[in-house]
């Protein structure tokens, strides 16, 4: 006979909690609701939905995705929000490949963009970070900001290293380093164009880990740049997909649909309030079944709830921060936090029958600099089909355009006109951009759509708002929250902290379940 505490004695006991474990699985699916249908609503519920788990999503809108979006212009199918994604940490090419679109992966024209400037347009110089330069007198960079800029910016590298690498502003370390040309006529194009915000207003902690403590051993700015510059890995910074970045909203639906998922779209939600058992009537929890009560029930527009044991937040800044305020008393303080406004801003899609664009004579695209005397009023141009080739080959020689309007912190100069008004002055504008005359009959499809973006992740500031957000949703079971306004600005920030989220959800199942054993 065995004796107690041998393998021969465990071995049954090790069984029985591995069926009891599995009938718990089995009886009781932790039920997950996700508010937000953009691509961190969608990664979360690809990444929940999994036996043990009914995943639904609810979608204010009528289509997922977020600002990963397409548009048909002139029979031409383009994207209407991000065209590309970062390649940093390897995140949405680990992703793509998962969906089965990694032979899709594009690299963009190398090309490069140009700036627009009061004097005119130069080619934006190629060896910098964020626009800083890493050589202030290459020709590139006296081209765009001239001698007396070239020189002011070299003193950097003849200043003492005194108490450089405590600035936190990426602004006010440029302006002190290399001076106004160089943050009014480099950095800001490229600032405003990557995360809508001025160069003032952006931690550089966010926007360029490691800037200050390269700075600190290099004794220069354009030293410390010279230094990330050589440890990043050769390649594109940012890739696209042939046919569009919209077919990764359309391959992540489907995945969540095979996974048994569902989508609630253009339903809109009201209330995320804690479950009250004399309610239950009126959820989908019927008594007398066994599937226990629900930490919270989720309160749609129509009246109807949905029970949940776990709600994922993964809706825009203000829906989300509405929401949580009243979930639970431990968050009502989250109504209190002061945050700035959002901005506005527009694109506008030119389809373009001028064979005078075949020379891409912009290359890639032109930010513009927020000076005096630029002559435009788009703050951006991407040349779509001369940074894609595989788009230049669905157009039948013509060509794409993308106009974007609404500088940091106001709104877009295009709300309140009309159709025909706003397309007259991105006619105007890309005929200034590009150096091409264009006239209104040049244009054989037009498109325009507005988008409201959250404060970047990167402004100053905006990381201890995030933390107190994060730290007061961890101290509630139950709850998470995710997205571009807490993650930062793109999918290579979007996607990892969404399946973060995902992660969390999944380890509270199972430490429920083992804790019940």
């Amino acid at each position: 006979m065995a004796s107690e505490g041998s393998p021969d004695a465990a071995a049954p006991d090790g069984e029985a909690r591995r069926d009891d474990l599995r009938h718990a699985i089995d009886a009781a699916a932790t039920r997950v609701v996700i508010v937000g249908g953009g691509v961190a609503g969608l990664v979360v519920a690809r990444e929940c939905a999994r036996p043990g788990f009914e995943v639904t999503v609810v979608e204010a809108s009528d289509r997922l995705g977020g600002t990963v979006a397409r548009t048909v212009v002139d029979g031409i199918t383009v994207d209407e929000g991000a065209e590309s994604f970062a390649t940093r940490g390897g995140h949405v090419a680990e992703l793509i490949a998962e969906l089965g679109l990694g032979d899709r992966i594009v690299q963009p024209n190398p090309e490069g963009a140009w700036v627009r400037l009061p004097s005119g347009t130069v080619p934006l110089p190629k060896a910098g970070l964020l626009g800083i330069p890493s050589s202030p007198l290459a020709s590139d960079v006296v081209r765009a900001i001239g001698w007396t800029g070239a020189l002011r910016a070299y003193l950097d590298r003849l200043r003492p290293v005194l108490t450089i690498g405590q600035e936190r502003s990426l602004g006010a370390l440029v302006r002190k380093r290399m001076g106004s040309r160089v943050l009014d006529r480099l950095v800001a194009p490229v600032t405003t164009g990557i995360y809508a915000a001025q160069p003032d207003d952006l931690d550089i902690a966010v926007v360029a880990p490691g800037l200050n403590a390269a700075l600190t051993r290099q004794g220069s700015l354009s030293g410390a740049v010279s230094e990330l510059r050589a440890n990043v890995k050769a390649g594109s910074a940012a890739n696209g997909l042939r046919g569009g970045m919209w077919m990764l909203v359309q391959a992540l639906e489907d995945s969540v649909a095979e996974r048994g998922g569902r989508v609630l779209a253009g339903v809109s939600v009201r209330s995320v309030e804690r479950f009250e058992a004399d309610a239950a009537q009126e959820t989908d929890v019927s008594p007398g079944t066994d599937a226990p009560d629900p930490r919270w029930t989720v309160g749609l527009a129509d009246g109807s709830t949905l029970p949940a044991d776990v709600v994922v937040l993964a809706a825009p800044a203000a829906a989300s921060i509405a929401l949580l305020s009243v979930a639970s008393d431990e968050l009502a303080e989250l109504a209190s936090l002061e945050w700035p406004d959002a901005s506005s801003v527009e694109l506008v899609t030119l389809v373009l029958d001028k064979p005078a664009l075949d020379v891409a004579p912009r290359g890639t695209g032109v930010l513009v600099a927020d000076l005096p005397g630029s002559g435009v009023t788009a703050k951006a141009l991407t040349h779509s089909t001369a940074k894609w080739s595989w788009l230049a080959d669905e157009t039948g020689g013509r060509h794409v355009v993308r106009l974007s309007y609404g500088k940091a912190g106001r709104p877009s100069e295009t709300i309140g006109l009309s159709d025909a008004e706003v397309r007259s002055l991105a006619v105007q504008d890309a005929s200034a951009l590009l150096n091409i005359p264009l006239s209104e009959s040049d244009v054989t499809g037009f498109a325009r759509v507005g988008w409201t973006n959250a404060l970047p992740h990167a402004a100053l500031g905006e990381r201890e708002r995030i933390d107190t957000v994060r730290s007061a949703v961890e101290s509630v079971a139950g709850l998470e929250v995710t997205g571009s306004w807490l993650a930062g600005t793109g999918l290579a920030s979007v996607i990892p902290d969404a399946k973060e989220a995902a992660h969390r959800v999944r380890g509270l199942r199972w430490k429920e379940l083992t804790e019940n054993l």
